[in-house]
């Protein structure tokens, strides 16, 4: 049975910092790309990060690029986000997501890394509330 599980979220104050973390079961990990994804309130979801199956490359979106960082753990099936220097857009669902990168999708606004209609499994999400 797949299962993806975020956890880590919460309610932070602006400018502040919070570690999400995502555990996988079920399918090859170390043989998929990890992403975490944003939905924030009435926006499309869009791709934040992305890590390499290794973890020897990343690809962020130009809004969190500098803030925040994805990273992985193989021995631990688990994927991080560190975020810092949180604003109030940065509110929304976290959702944490594997790409087997077979899986590609035609070309959209958005390279194949941060768009969500080409990741294979999916988390349930963990809530991030930035106030001001």
């Amino acid at each position: 049975q797949v299962r993806v599980m975020e956890s880590g979220g919460g309610v932070v104050q602006a400018g502040g910092s919070l570690r999400l973390s995502c555990t996988a079961s079920g399918f090859s990990f170390r043989e998929h790309a990890m992403g975490w994804f944003l939905q924030a309130p009435g926006k499309e979801r869009e791709g934040g990060a992305c890590i390499s199956r290794s973890g020897d490359r990343t690809t962020y979106a130009c809004s969190v690029k500098g803030r925040f960082t994805i990273s992985r753990d193989n021995a631990k099936n688990t994927v991080y986000l560190q975020m810092n220097s949180l604003t109030p857009e940065d509110t929304g669902m976290y959702t944490c997501a594997a790409w087997d990168e077979v899986q590609r999708v035609v070309p959209g606004p958005v390279i194949p890394e941060l768009d969500p209609r080409g990741y294979n499994y999916w988390g349930q999400g963990t809530q991030v509330t930035v106030s001001s």
